[in-house]
């Protein structure tokens, strides 16, 4: 029988590959530090759980408007409006099962076939995948590392061709961990609206920032800006609320109304259930927002620091999200047991079979020497993974 070649096309997640064969160790009885996960490990915060079993018990488990309920789109107006200075009536705000099927929404109501959508490297894997099954073309432009993998408005006005459609920005980034500042962001999306592009900018790590970084919207740089973006968050990673799956995307209302249109034949309504936690969360306090960040900013400063000690370990240091990014190719023509590292999927592969650490290799975020660890583990096992990995490391000849 007959596969479409678009659905042989779609690339399998390395990320997931990876954690489903550590989780398979695990279950064998080997003791597996897992790097990769991509999920805060905090249990929901209680108010918001509750609020999900009180809309049970009142049989709140019926059909919602497709793009959400209306109660749930005003609290997502409210927030963008109280917390980044930005107005969206709710008719802008579609909710959708997860900030993903938001970003597949976003590109459907907006590429035709042929499309091209730039893509600042390393970004995270599913984007190029995604404009694909929009039928759009993603067009990779490779940061530089002096520049701490930001684009640069030069490199931007570059890669815009006749066919360029829009441009994905991800600030707190997945991989790299860096956040655009606000002029960074403005000088970039400037040179969007002149060639009048769609922004596509995915928010979703947006409280999670250190030190004196701040996250800026980018959508309430200019009227202009404001007019040519599609703003992408939900309530995974802030939360702690990924397998709830709400996420939205705001957007002037063309926009809006075509995803929303879109999503009533896919989908329909996200979960109802989930629709009344994420209410709960967003009209609650920040306080299990801000005690998650402080916990995880003490992982992150022992993993960057134990990383940088590791010889042939290049370690960007993280402003945003929780991950931390690793060039390895200082390792390049060592060996281990007579194996050869020559890419960071090799060395990857190598740290699971005989450390029992499991990384992330880069090759699908468009950085084939660099692997990513994430620090949304507790820090016990942050520890006893990197002492697995300067282990392995010192014994390369």
């Amino acid at each position: 029988m007959k596969i479409s070649n678009l659905a042989k096309s779609i690339a399998p997640s390395s990320t997931l590959a990876i954690t489903a064969k550590a989780k398979a160790l695990k279950e064998s009885g080997i003791d597996v530090v897992g790097f990769g996960a991509g999920e805060p490990d905090f249990d929901t915060p209680l108010h918001i759980s509750k609020a999900a079993k009180i809309a049970i018990d009142e049989g709140f488990t019926k059909y919602t408007p497709a793009s959400g309920t209306i109660s749930l789109k005003e609290a997502v107006a409210k927030k963008f409006e109280l917390e980044n200075g930005v107005h969206y009536a709710p008719s802008q705000i579609v909710v959708s099962n997860g900030a993903k099927h938001s970003l597949i929404n976003a590109f459907m109501a907006i590429l035709d076939s042929g499309d091209e959508v730039i893509l600042p490297a390393p970004f995270w894997l599913s984007y190029p995948e995604m404009i694909k099954m929009a039928n759009g073309i993603a067009k990779t432009v490779q940061t530089k590392k002096e520049n701490n993998f930001k684009l640069t408005p030069q490199e931007l006005e570059e890669a815009i061709t006749e066919k360029t459609c829009a441009i994905v920005l991800n600030s707190p980034s997945n991989p790299t961990g860096v956040v655009y500042s606000r002029d960074e962001l403005k000088a970039l999306a400037d040179v969007a609206v002149k060639h009048d592009l769609w922004i596509v900018s995915d928010e979703i790590y947006e409280y999670l920032v250190y030190d004196d970084a701040e996250h800026t919207c980018i959508a309430s740089l200019s009227e202009e800006i404001y007019n040519h973006t599609i703003t992408i968050n939900g309530l995974s990673k802030g939360f702690a609320m990924t397998g709830w799956r709400i996420g939205f995307l705001a957007a002037p209302q063309q926009v809006a109304s075509a995803a929303a249109n879109i999503q009533s034949h896919a989908t329909s309504n996200p979960n109802s259930i989930a629709q009344r936690a994420a209410d709960a969360a967003l009209i609650g306090g920040r306080e299990f927002v801000d005690e998650m960040l402080v916990e995880f900013a003490k992982r992150r400063d022992y993993l960057y620091n134990a990383l940088v000690s590791i010889d042939g370990f290049d370690v960007i240091k993280p402003h945003g999200a929780f991950y931390c990014f690793v060039d390895i190719s200082d390792l390049y023509g060592k060996t281990f047991e007579g194996i050869e590292i020559d890419s960071a999927a090799t060395l990857a592969a190598l740290l699971l079979d005989k450390a029992n650490v499991a990384v992330v290799p880069c090759a699908d975020f468009a950085a084939p020497n660099c692997i990513r660890l994430s620090y949304a583990i507790d820090l016990d096992s942050i520890k006893k993974g990197v002492e697995y990995i300067q282990k392995f490391v010192s014994s390369l000849k």
